[in-house]
């Protein structure tokens, strides 16, 4: 099971909302667990009422809740520390530097995973994906990519077979070709190669990268501020392998 922990401060409204839509937009079995924290937050049980009735109309599940702070341990065990603000990201590499290329803020990370994984997938003609642990393992250096190239994987042993006489229904000895379908890359994988595109893009507007707090504020901006999370999280939900639609 791989954790994705949301931070905001509270553990009111935005990291409940992340959390709980993450795990809407996820299929069933997925291997990832969504979690939240507030780097302020007070330890109590329950979900408050207007972020659960916000939560329940786009389709999450607002039971079983309880709000927690936000700790080095928590920031350590995550896969993904998504921020709901910068504020929020970096309050967590302050408490768990080990963690800062995990560390992301929501906005930032499904800007720069998108872009990364369609790097990584790397489908130039004739070329394949590389092992996803070789990429896990250097990182995606420089948001560059091994090709595997039309030879087949590196190795000791030829990726053609000896030549044999044509199939029946094939052209050339060869079946028509398909549209290749874009593979599901490993978790490791797409948070490395989103962290390997941060160095190398230029900076955004903090609007690009924060969601707007909307503690004691009227329903309809809590409802707005629900909606672009969930933008966010099915988008998210893709990357990582799932695909539930955005209301």
């Amino acid at each position: 099971m791989t954790r994705v922990l949301f931070v905001c401060t509270g553990n009111v409204h935005r990291s409940v909302l992340g959390e709980r839509l993450l795990a809407a937009r996820l299929p069933a079995g997925s291997a990832v667990r969504s979690e939240s924290a507030g780097t302020e937050a007070r330890p109590r049980p329950g979900m408050e009422r207007s972020t659960r009735a916000v939560l329940e109309k786009l389709g999450g599940d607002g039971s079983g809740f309880a709000a927690r702070r936000l700790t080095a341990p928590l920031v350590a065990g995550a896969g993904l520390v998504l921020g709901l603000a910068r504020e929020h990201r970096e309050a967590a590499v302050r408490l768990a530097p080990s963690a800062m290329r995990r560390c992301f803020t929501l906005k930032e990370f499904v800007r720069l995973a998108a872009g990364g994984v369609d790097g990584v997938r790397g489908w130039a003609d004739g070329e394949t994906p590389c092992a996803q642990g070789r990429l896990v393992d250097e990182g995606v250096r420089g948001g560059t990519r091994e090709r595997c190239g039309p030879a087949g994987p590196p190795g000791p042993v030829p990726y053609a077979a000896a030549p044999r006489s044509p199939a029946p229904g094939t052209v050339h000895g060869r079946a028509p070709r398909r549209e290749a379908a874009a593979p599901v890359l490993a978790f490791d994988v797409v948070v490395a190669a989103a962290a390997a595109r941060r160095g190398s893009t230029g900076p955004v507007p903090a609007a690009d990268d924060d969601v707007l707090d909307p503690w004691a504020q009227p329903y309809e901006v809590l409802y707005e501020c629900a909606r672009e999370i969930d933008r966010a999280v099915s988008r998210l939900a893709l990357l990582l392998g799932g695909g539930g639609a955005s209301v």
